[in-house]
């Protein structure tokens, strides 16, 4: 009997400790509430569109400006508390240290000064000083030939008489031929001064001076590199170098970027996926991330045939970073509000009408 009691109890006891718990976490269990983005996403503003993430650029594209040389900064033109200053092109921006390129450039301004002096003595050849104490020595050796050619006839005829030995008609006539031989060396070397410089010694000369003048013009476009200036008109939009900053050519970050924002450009990257159904001179809009109330209107510039590996992420969790892109190129028309230069936009692309193409390939 109470075997066949516990038997009934236990299935009733158990099956309402069970109906209990439900009843329990029924009554104890919420629900999250509705909870609203934080921010409203873009809304479509044309019924066929192709989609993509738009950064905004410099017309001129975002100029990274680096140095020629490596070295130490020794003057920042521009600092960062100069940065949005408009520049012209050619205005400097930084200049490295060139002081052992100034001090080899007097060392090469003062040989070229010696080559050009060398060459100057060479033209002036020869001295009007020198010609008259040259044709003296020929006078010289004139004379004394004659003397010696006056005792050489004598002897000729005294050695035939016998009136002098041998001996001394050999001396005599030795004597003559080395006063000829003198003379014949004095005229020489008045006619050698007389004639000025030799076109082969003029030529090294010549030679001399130009490689001089190539050093120092060498060294002078190396010191012109030093100093970095801007290379188009433009806003300075970053500076990330002081002075006493080593910079080499391994150096990776822009030290100063810069470009004309007159005209915004915005670079759309369209996905691979998409590309079939892109047209050129396509209308587009944008908004910026974060505001989307305020539609930005674009005017078509350009489409850079050539895809490429998506290098601007937007942060989706979704997003594919392996996929390629063609880059197309708007301008912002008249843009309402602020809008920077690194700013993402989202763009959307009218595909259900063309407007005028007007891309420049």
């Amino acid at each position: 009997m109470t075997g066949s009691k516990y038997r009934i109890v236990l299935p009733i006891l158990g099956l309402s400790m069970g109906v209990l718990g439900f009843y329990h976490v029924q009554q104890t269990s919420q629900s999250a509430p509705p909870t609203t983005p934080p921010e409203m996403p873009a809304r479509v503003p044309y019924k066929h569109v192709v989609a993509g993430s738009g950064m905004v650029e410099a017309e001129t594209e975002n100029i990274a400006v680096g140095a020629a040389l490596p070295g130490v900064v020794l003057e920042v033109f521009v600092p960062s508390s100069k940065v949005g200053q408009r520049v012209t092109a050619g205005t400097p921006l930084f200049r490295i240290d060139d002081r052992h390129l100034q001090a080899q450039l007097a060392v090469a301004q003062a040989q070229l000064g010696s080559a050009k002096a060398a060459l100057a003595k060479l033209h002036q050849q020869p001295r009007l000083e020198e010609l008259p104490v040259s044709l003296a020595k020929v006078n010289a050796a004139t004379t004394k030939l004659a003397l010696w050619q006056d005792q050489y006839e004598r002897a000729k005829q005294l050695v035939g008489q016998g009136t002098i030995s041998q001996e001394d008609y050999i001396l005599r006539k030795m004597n003559f031929e080395t006063a000829a031989h003198e003379k014949a060396q004095a005229q020489a070397e008045y006619d050698l001064l007389k004639a000025g410089a030799w076109k082969p010694d003029l030529a090294i000369a010549e030679a001399s001076v130009l490689e001089a003048q190539a050093k120092v013009q060498q060294l002078k476009t190396e010191i012109g590199r030093a100093l970095v200036v801007a290379p188009v008109d433009g806003i300075v939009l970053q500076v990330n170098v002081r002075p006493g900053e080593r910079v080499g050519e391994m150096d990776t970050k822009p030290l100063i970027v810069l470009g004309g924002i007159d005209t915004l450009h915005v670079r759309i990257d369209v996905d691979e996926r998409d590309i079939a159904r892109f047209k050129a001179g396509a209308p587009a809009k944008a908004y910026p991330r974060g505001d989307s109330s305020h539609e930005l209107k674009l005017k078509f510039v350009r489409v850079e045939p050539f895809v490429i590996p998506k290098k601007s992420l937007t942060g989706d969790n979704t997003e594919r970073v392996d996929t390629r892109v063609l880059q197309v190129v708007y301008a912002l028309d008249a843009p309402e509000g602020r809008v920077y230069v690194g700013q993402q936009l989202d763009v959307f692309l009218d595909i259900g009408q063309t407007g005028p193409s007007k891309a420049r390939r």
